[in-house]
């Protein structure tokens, strides 16, 4: 297709052609982007899974070497959060924070992932919009005196062009949406796993000091003296 068609078909419909170009090229961008950003951090990921794999004990230096090597991806606030806990207090203390980082991380793993989700439902739309105002242009040829039929079902077939230009956006952001979702459930996958794994490396090896205490209170502390005992 002429450029010089194109541009009748974009002033035909209203300017939306125009509009959808733009559409195809932000939902491009982003699905690209997403795409690169989202396999690196699935990459690495399982590199830090691995190494936490082969080991029975979560030591200190190895994980300040894995949040050190990780600094720029989700998954370094969890290593970060075990790194910075007491493991003197309670089991669960841990837990609750790395679940908090990971609630952190939800937001920058599926960023700018709405906007393609919203080209996706907004594209045939304008598509459909598009096709109405070239319609509409082209039946107004019939009321100028001598016009051919031929005009009108040709300015038809160009303002269809508005609704394939929007199903085409739509079906081509479907898939890359599709696709991005899953790889943001791989990975938020990944982080509830080496929270696990770092819960069952950590206090495996590190008893609570709180809880030891608490039984030997039990065990050692005063027994409580009845009325009139002696």
């Amino acid at each position: 297709m002429r450029l010089e068609t194109i541009q009748h078909v974009a002033n035909t419909s209203g300017g939306i052609i125009y509009i959808m170009m733009v559409l195809l090229l932000m939902a491009m961008t982003i699905a690209l982007e997403r795409a690169w950003y989202l396999r690196r951090i699935l990459k690495a990921g399982n590199r830090i899974i691995e190494q936490l794999d082969a080991v029975a004990r979560a030591e200190m230096p190895l994980l300040r070497k894995l949040c050190d090597d990780s600094i720029q991806l989700p998954h370094a606030r969890v290593l970060d959060a075990a790194l910075n806990h007491d493991l003197d207090h309670h089991f669960d203390r841990l837990s609750d924070k790395m679940e908090e980082a990971i609630m952190r991380e939800a937001p920058r793993v599926d960023r700018y992932i709405w906007i393609l989700d919203t080209i996706i439902t907004l594209a045939p739309l304008l598509g459909l919009l598009g096709t109405i105002i070239g319609m509409f242009n082209s039946f107004q040829v019939l009321s100028d005196p001598g016009s051919a039929p031929t005009k009108v079902t040709g300015g038809v077939a160009e303002a269809l062009l508005a609704t394939a230009s929007g199903l085409f956006i739509a079906i081509l952001g479907l898939m890359f949406f599709n696709g991005l979702n899953n790889r943001v459930r791989v990975i938020m996958h990944q982080l509830e796993t080496l929270k696990i794994m770092l819960l069952n490396r950590m206090y495996q090896h590190f008893p609570v000091r709180a809880n030891r205490q608490q039984d030997r209170g039990h065990e050692t502390g005063p027994r409580a003296v009845r009325v009139g005992e002696s």
